[in-house]
């Protein structure tokens, strides 16, 4: 009888609380909002921290190539959030948040591996870098313009689970993929992009994640 009610009252609790079966993994922010502690890229030229959110790219200039900030610590299983903006002037526009992710050697400033992709035509796509240079799934796109802000500040959600892999653009579901190539690596690094032939300005805030 006793065993009975303990069991029930852990329950009881354990239904209130949310995220009652995620216990012992709590998110962690990965940027500090004033320092590129815990990231590398080109932090002279491409990469600033302006009040608090970081910013790629130039609305003056049109940038050669990719560029990517990156996180020097690796992650597989994960949920990551966070906000970005897009802003431009022109040319190609176009970024993206890199995981599960490498560096490549030649040329050493593109990466290696999946994008949640940002910008025209590819709002919210799951697309594999300098791997397969393809997308791999490309969200409805009545439902994208239905939540996107243009220009305006977003969230962005990554879900990585073994090989499922989640997107969320303000909170709608967007991408559900499931891996079927077991040699695809999962685990690496985060970058954040700004891509190259655009006068464009795109910037990162409220970097959060919970590792699984």
């Amino acid at each position: 009888m006793w065993i009975y009610c303990i069991f029930s009252m852990f329950a009881l609790l354990s239904a209130k609380q949310p995220g009652f079966e995620a216990i012992g993994s709590k998110p962690v922010r990965l940027f500090d909002g004033a320092t590129f502690k815990g990231w590398e890229g080109d932090t002279t030229t491409t990469w600033k921290i302006v009040n608090g959110v970081i910013c790629g790219g130039s609305l003056l200039t049109t940038l050669p190539h990719n560029e990517f900030l990156c996180t020097k610590k690796s992650y597989a299983d994960f949920v990551l959030k966070l906000k970005f903006k897009l802003e431009d002037k022109g040319g190609f526009v176009n970024a993206g948040v890199q995981f599960r992710s490498q560096r490549a050697i030649n040329p050493a400033y593109e990466m290696i591996g999946y994008q949640a992709d940002l910008g025209p035509d590819y709002w919210a796509s799951l697309y594999d870098e300098s791997r397969r240079d393809k997308t791999l799934v490309k969200p409805d796109a009545v439902l994208v313009e239905k939540m996107l802000k243009p220009g305006q500040w977003n969230d962005y959600e990554i879900k990585a689970i073994q090989n499922r892999i989640q997107i969320r653009l303000n909170g709608k579901k967007m991408v559900d993929y499931v891996e079927p190539d077991a040699k695809i690596p999962q685990q690496g690094i985060i970058g954040l992009q700004v891509h190259g032939g655009g006068k464009v300005l795109v910037s990162y805030k409220d970097i959060w994640i919970e590792e699984k």
